[in-house]
């Protein structure tokens, strides 16, 4: 060993592995001459053999001093750092060091050594914050430079750690590592500053009473620090419990302070649409605070925070100040707003459901409840429906919920006033339906029946707009007024799939008569070319049957002697084909073409089977009292008034009235005018057949009347002759099941007491809410 050289006492004599451990290089030296001394010397043996190297049988020991050497060069470099001046030694060189010492089992030392001298660093920095003069007044700087100082003081401890770390990170993946009780050299730096400077009570309320007052500043509009911020709170939550007791605590006290007192007093400034307008400005500015700098953990109590304060409180005042107006207003982005809102708040959706379904139902009822509205009732129902549609549709995201309620309270509403919106329902379509209505295409009077129908489905009485219907679509079939046979069949499929067949039967049946009565009439006119005095009246015939037509009262009235004859004509022709059956004629929709001269010229009037006699009248003298055509036609008192109305006071005057006025009265005298004057050549005059009367009206309600009697004690006798025995309670509960009308707890009791009187069931001896059916 006389050539082994001299043993260097600093680190970069150190050199060389075996089986992961470092020895001095004078041992290592050595060894690789036994290894190769084996061959017998020289290095002509050596280049013959192969050249085995074996571990040492002995571990080699470290140079005397070696470990108190070397962290004392660790100790100054760790103090280096600390004091932010330049290292004298090489990193490699520490790290190699630290790595040295643990493969020697002195890491338990070296890991002690270590926190002491971070620890005494760490204390040693309080200083400075409990000398720092800090009193929190609203306008002072001396806050925002207590948490400058404090933030500088936390990055240079983050920046000291890191470097310390990196060049003891052999300790910490080794020792540290397999010693589960110890916090890793990161996480020991973070316990000594969390320990010694953040847990002292006075820097830890200096710091969070800067932070918040910062917070507080900004809420309030001014402009502050907030990487400042970013780095404080992300220093809290580095320290583990800090944040969330000391600081999240009282941020969301305060939170919730300042909103509550902010919702009170904006709710009495403001107006619904600016107030949540702010609410919606608040939740943004505050989701930016957590993106920014708060810890994502403060995000859903922050947020539920505002919701409950801004919201939350004051969810009826905002829809009882404000929702109404909106909805009035039709007010697209604020509603919108409002619903996004509400969504946000538990129970929100749910009071503004109430709210809404109440407005629907008092403005519904205003349209429905009020007789001077009813020309308009219809339209308005519909314009009404679309507002709502389009509110749910763009504002309320489709809700299934919104849309549900509002169905019921369309229900509610339109059945306050019975029988009065089907029978004005009935009657706006047939002004959409009858000849002459120019306002709309073949596509656009299809979307308005589609919306009818819609309207239609939240009626109960709708035996009331069939029977009006179809007094309707027997009119427009008759005088021919339909604009649309495509039309009309669509509609009467749209009832068919919402009421069933049996709705509509009476009314295809209808359709079937038209269409047997023109192929009836093309058989009759080769009937007529037979003849040997075929006339010069073209006569046209609707052969209707009786059951699906509505009821009318059969009027006789005095037709000339041609007339009868084509009628005789027409009955010979038609029960020489079909015995068995009779004919009624019916007069009150009978139509006819004029043809007349004036001094202008010819003219062609198309007017009603009354008219006709009233005119034709005209053919035998000029001047005729009311008296004198009243006895000539036979027509009703009241009905040849309103038919000499027409032909004398409406735009075509084609008779003169004396003396003149708008009513027709007994001593009238009516004169041809000849000097009748009129741009077209054919002339409608028959528009009254039209026109419902008021005795129509009457009428038709009491038919419904008398139909739904009979639907009851049939429904009656039905359920009791399947039953036998049944209580009034029982019998009432299943009336409501199986009628599809509205009727009265009283109406049902009268049905009853009829049926007992007509002995079609009978009360119980014992007791007299029980009844049974008499076979």
């Amino acid at each position: 060993m006389a050539d082994e050289p001299q043993k260097k006492p600093h680190l970069s004599a150190l050199v060389g592995h075996t089986n992961g451990l470092t020895k001095p290089a004078s041992l290592a030296a050595t060894g690789a001459r036994a290894a190769g001394g084996g061959g017998g010397g020289g290095g002509a043996t050596a280049s013959s053999k192969k050249l085995v190297i074996k571990n040492f049988r002995e571990r080699p020991k470290l140079p005397d001093n070696y470990t108190q050497d070397t962290w004392q060069k660790l100790h100054e470099a760790v103090g280096a750092i600390q004091s932010s001046i330049s290292i004298k030694y090489n990193l490699e060189e520490l790290y190699q060091a630290v790595e040295n010492l643990c493969s020697y089992k002195v890491s338990a030392t070296l890991y002690k050594q270590l926190r002491q001298v971070c620890e005494e660093h760490v204390k040693a920095q309080i200083l400075q914050f409990r000398e720092y003069p800090f009193v929190v007044h609203r306008n002072s700087l001396d806050s925002l430079l207590f948490l400058k100082k404090i933030n500088k003081c936390w990055q240079d401890h983050c920046r000291q750690m890191i470097m310390i770390r990196s060049i003891f990170l052999f300790l910490d993946r080794t020792y540290v590592l397999q010693n589960s009780m110890l916090p890793s050299i990161w996480d020991m730096g973070l316990e000594l500053f969390r320990n010694h400077i953040i847990s002292d009570k006075q820097v830890q309320t200096k710091t969070i009473d800067g932070i918040l007052l910062l917070i507080e500043r900004e809420r309030n509009g001014e402009a502050v620090d907030r990487s400042l911020l970013r780095s404080l709170l992300s220093m809290l939550s580095d320290l583990q419990q800090v944040y969330k007791e000391s600081f999240e605590q009282r941020f969301l006290e305060e939170t919730n302070c300042l909103y509550a007192a902010e919702g009170q007093r904006l709710m009495q400034e403001r107006e619904v649409p600016e107030y949540l307008h702010h609410v919606n400005k608040r939740l943004e500015e505050e989701g930016d605070r957590v993106i920014t700098y708060l810890d994502h953990s403060t995000q859903k109590p922050l947020i539920a925070c505002v919701e409950k304060q801004l919201l939350g409180e004051h969810l009826s005042a905002i829809l009882q100040k404000g929702l109404d107006s909106l909805l009035d207003e039709n007010r697209i982005s604020d509603l919108t707003q409002t619903y996004q809102l509400f969504s946000r708040v538990k129970g929100g959706q749910q009071i503004l459901l109430q709210h809404w379904s109440e407005y629907i139902k008092n403005f519904g009822t205003t349209i429905v409840v009020n007789p001077e509205k009813d020309k308009d009732m219809v339209q308005e129902l519909l314009d009404f429906k679309d507002k709502v549609d389009h509110i749910i549709e763009v504002c309320f995201q489709k809700n299934e919920k919104f849309i549900n309620l509002m169905k019921e309270s369309f229900e509610t509403f339109i059945n306050k006033r019975p029988n009065k919106p089907a029978e004005l329902i009935a009657k706006y379509v047939d002004s959409k339906l009858r000849a002459g209505n120019k306002e709309a295409t073949d596509e656009e009077l299809e979307r308005i029946l589609d919306k009818i129908m819609i309207i239609f489905r939240f009626i109960h009485g709708k035996d009331v707009f069939e029977a009006f219907y179809k007094k309707d679509l027997a009119k427009r079939l008759l005088v021919g007024k339909s604009a649309s046979v495509d039309a009309e069949k669509s509609m009467l499929s749209k009832l068919k799939h919402e009421c069933g067949a049996a709705f509509t039967s009476k009314l295809e049946g209808m359709f079937k008569d038209m269409e047997l009565s023109r192929d009836v009439m093309v058989q009759f006119k080769q009937y007529m070319q037979n003849q040997s005095d075929p006339g010069n009246i073209d006569l046209t015939v609707n052969i209707l049957t009786m059951g699906y037509w509505p009821t009318y009262t059969p009027m006789e009235v005095h037709l000339n002697s041609e007339m009868i004859k084509l009628q005789e004509v027409f009955k010979t022709f038609y029960l020489g084909k079909h015995s068995g059956r009779k004919l009624q004629w019916q007069t009150t929709l009978g139509h006819a073409v004029l043809k007349a001269e004036f001094k202008e010229g010819k003219k062609e009037f198309q007017v009603s089977l009354f008219q006709t006699l009233v005119l034709l009248m005209f053919n035998e003298g000029d001047e005729f009292s009311f008296e004198e055509i009243k006895m000539a036609t036979g027509v009703e008192d009241s009905e040849l008034r309103r038919t000499l109305q027409s032909l004398a006071c409406g735009k075509a005057r084609v008779l003169i009235k004396n003396p003149k006025g708008k009513d027709v009265e007994d001593g009238d005298k009516f004169i041809f005018n000849g000097d009748f004057k009129h741009k077209l050549f054919r002339i409608k005059i028959n528009q009254i057949q039209m026109k419902e009367t008021v005795e129509e009206q009457v009428s038709t309600t009491e038919r419904v009347f008398q139909d739904r009697q009979y639907q009851i004690d049939a429904a009656i006798v039905r359920i009791m002759k399947m039953r036998k025995t049944l209580g009034h309670n029982l019998l009432v509960s299943e009336l409501y099941n199986q009628l599809k009308f509205p009727v009265k707890p009283g109406d049902l009791k009268k049905r009853i007491e009829s049926l007992i009187d007509r002995d079609y069931m009978e009360r119980d001896k014992d007791n007299p809410n029980q009844y049974h059916y008499v076979a």
